[in-house]
């Protein structure tokens, strides 16, 4: 599956839809050779970002780009002053409530399935689809100033404690803990594990977290830049669990139903475009297959997540 080159409308295509982030420091490394790169377009002036732009949608046709929910509003408007100056239907901006280090990862499954035969239409849909899929967080040293998962006043006043740790999980729902006392709930299927570290480094995720979550695989990766705001804390070590196996990742996707968009033609799984962001026409007609959890389900009815046991894929 991850041999097969991208179709749009039906055409066989050579060249795969562009995956952009906002900053260098969101691209991990590709797991192979057929994993494209993702692109970085120029945000710092607007012709910069105009130039960059433009020339992705001539080189691929099509452009998913991912930026953080919690992103400076100056780069949300660049974005889409950009897409509103080329006035192109060829853009799809996704804002994505995950922390960078799983932002990062969902990119990166998203350059996985670029090379599969999803249209882009159902390949910027999915994003939501394989967030869901994610589970993002961090150990921390303290807590006092996160203000992106509820910390009771309890744990605020622990967070002041010498020594005290806390391992915090965003998504796919959000807990907190303190680390030794309690457990995170991890995922119910195979998955690897990137993790982060910031200062002072910590080996709890790898000795602790990871064989508990009983992963397939532990990555060490940088940490983004913008982890340390977003957790509220230099004492973090970052962590995201996913899907690795491209087989797994297409499998998911393809078994969703898919619909058409009334508004811009493009196909789409989920209730909404990802490219022109319009809802179905005819909501209440939505597929079983992405109810309230947004987990998938076969022909069959049976959530794919019941192929994903603990500990395989």
């Amino acid at each position: 599956m991850a041999d097969h080159p991208a179709a749009v409308n039906g055409v066989v295509c050579s060249v795969p839809t562009a995956i952009a982030v906002t900053s260098s420091d969101l691209v991990l490394p590709p797991h192979d050779r057929q994993t494209p790169p993702a692109a970085v377009p120029t945000l710092d002036t607007l012709d910069g970002a105009l130039m960059g732009m433009h020339a992705l949608i001539e080189q691929h046709g099509y452009v998913i780009a991912l930026y953080p929910a919690s992103t400076d509003p100056a780069v949300t408007r660049r974005l889409h002053t950009v897409r509103s100056v080329l006035e192109s239907d060829r853009i799809a901006l996704l804002g994505v409530d995950l922390p960078p280090l799983g932002l990062a990862l969902l990119a990166q499954q998203l350059r996985q399935l670029s090379m599969c035969d999803f249209s882009p239409g159902v390949l910027a849909s999915s994003a939501r689809l394989l967030a869901h899929y994610i589970y993002a967080g961090a150990h921390l040293g303290s807590v006092a100033k996160l203000d992106r998962v509820p910390v009771s006043l309890k744990s605020h006043a622990k967070s002041w404690v010498p020594g005290a740790q806390f391992a915090v999980l965003a998504n796919p729902r959000a807990q907190l803990v303190r680390v030794g006392q309690e457990e995170l709930t991890g995922p119910e299927f195979g998955t690897r594990l990137l993790v982060a570290q910031g200062q002072p480094p910590s080996d709890w995720v790898t000795s602790t977290l990871a064989p508990a979550w009983r992963v397939q695989g532990v990555a060490p990766v940088p940490l983004p830049a913008e982890s340390v705001r977003w957790w509220g804390t230099g004492k973090v070590v970052e962590f995201a669990a996913g899907l690795h196996d491209v087989s797994v990742l297409y499998q998911l996707v393809s078994s969703v139903r898919r619909e058409q968009c009334h508004w811009c033609g493009l196909e789409l799984i989920g209730d909404r475009c990802g490219f022109c962001a319009a809802p179905l026409a005819r909501p209440q007609e939505l597929p079983a297959a992405l109810g309230r959890a947004g987990t998938p389900a076969g022909a069959s009815g049976t959530p794919v997540r019941a192929a994903l046991p603990r500990g395989t894929t």
